[in-house]
This record gives C-alpha cells, sequence and structure tokens, in this order.
C-alpha cells in the first residue's frame, strides 16, 4: 500500500513543479495560487498517510498516533482547497469570491480544530497504523475525530459534484474535458474511498469485521480518484502551455536550416549553456539571432536575385505569397554566399524589408526557413545561377 500512496504523492508533487514554474505574475494569480495550493496539499495528503510516514511521526512526536489527525487534519485542509479552487474557478466578483472563501476557510479551519480537540480527549495509545480507522470505531472520542474528517471530505465532494456538473454545461474545449476528469475522480471517491470507509467503519459498529475495505480497497482507489482529479485541475493551465511549448519545438527544428545557413553574420551572444531551458526560451533566442543575422546581411541583398527568383515562382504556379517567400528565400541564400566570400556589398543597397522581420512572431521567419531548406530557387541563388524561365 505504501508504494502506491507514495506514488500518488510523486506525481501530484510532480504536477505542482510544473504548475509552480510558471512566470512569477502568473503565479500571483488567485486561481494558479489556488491550484498549486490544491496539488501541493494532495500530496501531502498521501505523503502523510503512508504507513512508513505515520510511523516516523509518532516515533519523532512520541506521541502513539498523532500522525491520525495530522494525516486528517491535512486532509481537511485538501478539501478546502478544493472548494477554494473551485471558487476561483469559478469567479464573480471580489467581494462575492473572498466572501465564499472566507466561509470554506472558516468552516473547514473549524473541523481542524474539532479533530486535535477529540484526539486529545480520547484513549488512544494502541499504535495502528493500517488499521486506525476501524481499529477505533468505538473509541470514544476517536470514533467522533473519524466520523469528522470522513464528513469533511464527503461535504468538500459533495460541493465540487454540483459545481461541476452546473459549470460543465456552460463550458467547452479543454475546461469542459477539465471538469469531467473531476467529477470521474469525485465519483470514484465517493464509490471507492468514503463508501468503504464508512461501511467498513459501520460494520464495527454492529459487530463485523469488514475492516479489508479500509485497509485494502480503500487506499489505491482513493489514490486513483486524487489523481483524476489533480488531472482536471492542472489540465486546463497546462495544456496551452504544453501545446506551445510542443509548437515551439518544432518551429525551433525548422529554423535550424536558416540559422545553419546564415548564423556566421550574427553578432547576437551565444545561447547560454545551461543543462535545461525551456522550448519557448531557445525559440526566442535563435529568432533573435536570425533577425540579427539578417540585418547583417541586409547590406547584400540583391533586388535582382529577388525578381528573377520571384518571376520563376510565378510561372511554377506559385501564388502570390509563397512566391514573395521563395524570391525572399533565394535573395538571403545569394545574400549569405556573397557575404562569406567576403565580396562587397550590393551597391546601391537594396533597402528591401523581408517579409518575416515585418510580421510578429516566428511565422514569418518558419516560412521562409522552410523555403529556405526546400526550394531549388535558393540552391540557384547559392549557386549563382538564378533565372526565370524562358517566355
Amino acid at each position: 500500500m505504501s508504494l502506491v500512496v507514495y506514488l500518488a504523492a510523486l506525481v501530484l508533487a510532480l504536477a505542482w513543479l510544473l504548475l509552480f514554474r510558471r512566470p512569477g505574475p502568473g503565479r500571483r494569480d488567485p486561481l494558479a495560487m489556488s491550484t498549486c495550493a490544491a496539488v501541493a496539499l494532495g500530496a501531502l495528503v498521501f505523503a502523510c498517510a503512508a504507513p512508513p510516514t505515520l510511523s516516523a511521526v509518532n516515533r519523532l512526536t512520541g506521541v502513539p498516533n498523532f500522525g491520525a489527525p495530522l494525516t486528517y487534519g491535512v486532509m481537511s485542509a485538501y478539501s478546502c482547497s478544493l472548494v477554494i479552487l473551485l471558487i476561483n474557478w469559478r469567479g464573480g466578483s471580489r467581494e462575492v469570491v473572498r466572501r465564499r472563501v472566507g466561509r470554506a476557510v472558516a468552516a473547514y479551519a473549524a473541523l481542524i480544530v474539532a479533530i486535535v480537540v477529540l484526539f486529545a480527549l480520547a484513549d488512544a495509545d494502541t499504535e495502528r497504523l493500517t488499521d486506525l480507522d476501524t481499529y477505533y470505531a468505538d473509541t470514544p472520542g476517536m470514533r467522533e475525530m473519524i466520523v469528522l474528517y470522513l464528513l469533511g471530505h464527503s461535504a468538500a465532494t459533495l460541493v465540487m459534484s454540483v459545481m461541476c456538473r452546473r459549470w460543465a454545461r456552460e463550458v467547452t474545449g479543454l475546461l469542459r474535458t477539465g471538469l469531467r476528469l473531476i467529477m470521474a475522480g469525485v465519483l470514484l471517491d465517493v464509490v471507492g474511498f468514503q463508501l468503504t470507509k464508512y461501511t467498513a467503519v459501520a460494520a464495527r459498529w454492529t459487530g463485523h469485521d469488514l475492516d479489508v475495505l479500509s485497509t485494502v480497497v480503500a487506499p489505491p482507489l482513493a489514490s486513483l480518484a486524487a489523481l483524476l482529479c489533480a488531472a482536471g485541475y492542472v489540465l486546463p493551465r497546462l495544456a496551452p502551455l504544453v501545446a506551445a511549448h510542443w509548437h515551439s519545438i518544432g518551429d525551433y527544428r525548422v529554423l535550424g536550416v536558416l540559422w545553419d545557413g546564415v548564423r556566421f553574420a550574427s553578432t547576437a551572444p551565444r545561447q547560454p549553456r545551461t543543462w535545461w531551458r525551456p522550448p519557448r526560451a531557445r525559440l526566442h533566442w535563435r529568432e533573435v539571432s536570425i533577425h540579427d543575422a539578417l540585418l547583417a546581411l541586409a547590406p547584400y541583398f540583391d533586388d535582382g536575385v529577388r525578381e528573377r527568383a520571384l518571376a520563376a515562382a510565378l510561372e511554377e504556379g506559385r501564388d502570390a505569397h509563397g512566391a514573395r517567400v521563395a524570391a525572399e528565400a533565394a535573395m538571403v541564400a545569394d545574400a549569405a554566399r556573397r557575404a562569406a566570400a567576403g565580396a562587397v556589398p550590393t551597391d546601391p543597397p537594396s533597402g528591401y524589408r523581408l517579409h518575416a522581420t515585418e510580421v510578429s512572431g516566428t511565422s514569418g521567419l518558419v516560412d521562409l526557413a522552410r523555403e529556405f531548406a526546400r526550394s531549388p530557387l535558393v540552391t540557384g541563388a547559392c549557386e549563382g545561377t538564378v533565372r526565370a524561365t524562358p517566355r
């Protein structure tokens, strides 16, 4: 059981790290902060609930079963964070959000205090690492503490299910997918964790032994439910970022051919040597460096080469935009060839501005790089043989 619980904690911790690595201003957003808090507390719950952790806490504090109120308190805080996350996710006026968050914090703070007080009043001197809920189900103080933490968790899942079900009808895309994952996690939590715990505890009250539901069935299902909920919370936040990085990786590779052809002319600083840099940062560096190289090659631009390449591209049946980009790629290739050979700049200078330097983002450079890599006009420009097809 410990392996399953620790694995769930590790996955949640990794999700928290991914969220926390977002830029500073984004982390100060209430929604981002509540998402990070919920995922971090979820990881902490599973880390605290593992028997080795419980044993270590009990040993360090010198109080048998001290890990129980600690775990239940963290679990209650996690339940509260889920409610707060949904409140921030749902949005509304600042005053309404603040009032709702305040109510949730007050309710679960009172619950945590009650858990601690009940444990202090209870007689629980026998350490139980895996079956505390059922072993102490009939013990005064412990009995109420166990029921309270379960009810607090049930209340949070009830609020989550109602809010997610209503909201899922109003949204689309990744947000709806995230809400459906959360609802699936909530359903699995209700069936696989809460019902099994309630059943096992109630069985003890009636003199029966169904401890296996609490000790064997509930932990892995609770772990899976938490992972589904975490995926639902994280997906709408991380998926666009992951997609942007994936797109950046593709653009970075496409720009590689163009960069290889003009890098000798760039005076931009070298890319910092670090063990890992985000794809978007690498793409930005390459984009800036290529622009710097194109600026250095501008004195070598030959309008004659570009016009001949444009005529040839149009005669091949290319559309106006494609022909223009192909002609510009041929002109850049010719300029790079002559600059590398030490030729004198074009006199008079061209003054032509590349389309790639006129548009925002990397789309213009990517189009130029693709033509630079595949167009026969670029090959002809590199050889100095660009000609229009005779009419």
